[in-house]
């Protein structure tokens, strides 16, 4: 039954509807081109404006296109022809025995009607088609005789039982096609909660045994800090640790990706640095324009360019510190650079477990599709970060 979902059971209702009308449709053809019971001047127009409508639902019926609009359009012409028959065969007196060509048709406007209208329409086209024939059957007749009464009220009730079971058919398989589409969703919707809950949960291991470097880093500092200025940059570092934390225990859906610009980039690590105890002012090179950056690729540069600012407070003692943040539009780049003055170090020297660089600089701007680079020589060190925005 899983496969039975509502665009299939449509395209099945279709192809079954244009390959009936087909059959039903020829037969009324067949008997209309025989003695017919209209007026000369009527036959020939009245035939074309039904049969046209006809043959155009079972093309789109068989290809798949323009069903809604041909049907609807058969559905309402025929009612119409209906509505003149008794015009067209004004003089002509009916054989009860005989059913005209226009008769075969009653049913193939029911399911026209099942095709192309909401369910209370088509109810009305499944009572409405038939009585009206019934109706107009006896007007040309002049309400009599009896036998012409029996005849019509037999037409009239197999109409009407016939289209009451097209009616349930198309109204049945659409219900069930509802309800595997509704189920299939509501299944999707769970698979993708407990998807992200197993993501948010896996994340957070990670970030977890990477978070182990930094705040083992920060109560090493914290134990050390003989200095004002230790002291700070131990808090700093302390602080920035419980809050990577917190934000660990997140909802995956959670967290903006508003859009930024370098300028706010350069706010943020000048915040970053005030509460490490240093007062340092970026160097920008920013378009007048700005340059627009996801939300998440912002605060990634941001923290990783704290995280190398801790560093060099901590290993170079700030010397020489400085940072440049350039910002271009267009495609969208920027370019934070950090530099100090220090004894520098070689990155092939840190030992494997040391993570505040591997993790918390070239991992994390890693992640968010940016690139950082190191230089590192005798005489001070270089944090290159870059993100730039990928051409259409």
């Amino acid at each position: 039954m899983g496969s039975f979902t509502r665009i299939r059971v449509e395209r099945i209702i279709s192809v079954a509807a244009g390959l009936g009308s087909l059959v039903l449709g020829a037969q009324a053809l067949v008997t209309a081109l025989g003695p017919s019971e209209e007026l000369p001047a009527w036959h020939l127009p009245l035939l074309v404006a039904t049969f046209a409508p006809l043959a155009a639902m079972i093309l789109a019926c068989l290809v798949g296109r323009g069903v809604r609009f041909t049907a609807g359009t058969f559905a309402i012409v025929y009612i119409a022809a209906l509505a003149v028959w008794p015009l067209a065969t004004q003089g002509s007196t009916p054989a009860p025995t005989d059913e005209p060509w226009i008769w075969y048709l009653v049913n193939i406007a029911t399911l026209a009607a099942v095709l192309a209208f909401p369910l209370p329409l088509q109810l009305v086209w499944t009572i409405v088609a038939p009585l009206l024939f019934g109706l107009v059957r006896l007007i040309q007749g002049g309400f009599g005789p009896e036998d012409l009464w029996i005849a019509v009220a037999l037409d009239v009730s197999f109409a009407l039982i016939l289209g009451g079971v097209l009616l349930s058919l198309g109204w049945v398989f659409r219900s069930v096609a509802a309800n595997v589409d509704r189920t299939r969703a509501r299944a999707v919707d769970s698979y993708a909660a407990a998807a992200a809950a197993d993501a948010a949960e896996a994340e957070r291991v990670a970030v977890a045994a990477l978070m182990h470097d930094s705040v083992l880093a920060a109560l090493i500092a914290a134990e050390r800090a003989e200095t004002p200025r230790e002291r700070s940059l131990a808090v700093g570092m302390a602080r920035e640790a419980l809050t990577r934390l917190a934000n660990t225990e997140q909802d995956a859906s959670e967290g903006s990706d508003e859009p930024t610009d370098a300028a706010t980039v350069a706010d943020e690590i000048e915040r970053s640095s005030r509460e490490l105890g240093i007062r340092l002012v970026a160097e920008r090179t920013i378009d007048p324009e700005g340059a627009a950056i996801p939300g998440r690729v912002g605060r990634a540069l941001a923290l990783a360019a704290a995280q190398a600012i801790a560093n060099a407070v901590q290993h170079a003692d700030g010397r020489g510190l400085a940072v440049a943040v350039r910002g271009v539009s267009h495609p969208a780049a920027v370019r934070i650079d950090v530099r100090d003055t220090g004894g520098g170090f070689a990155l092939e020297e840190v030992p494997d477990d040391r993570l505040g660089i591997r993790g918390s600089i070239i991992a994390r701007v890693a992640a968010v599709g940016g690139t950082a680079r190191i230089d590192a020589g005798e005489v001070g060190t270089t944090v290159r970060l870059e993100w730039r925005e990928e051409e259409p």
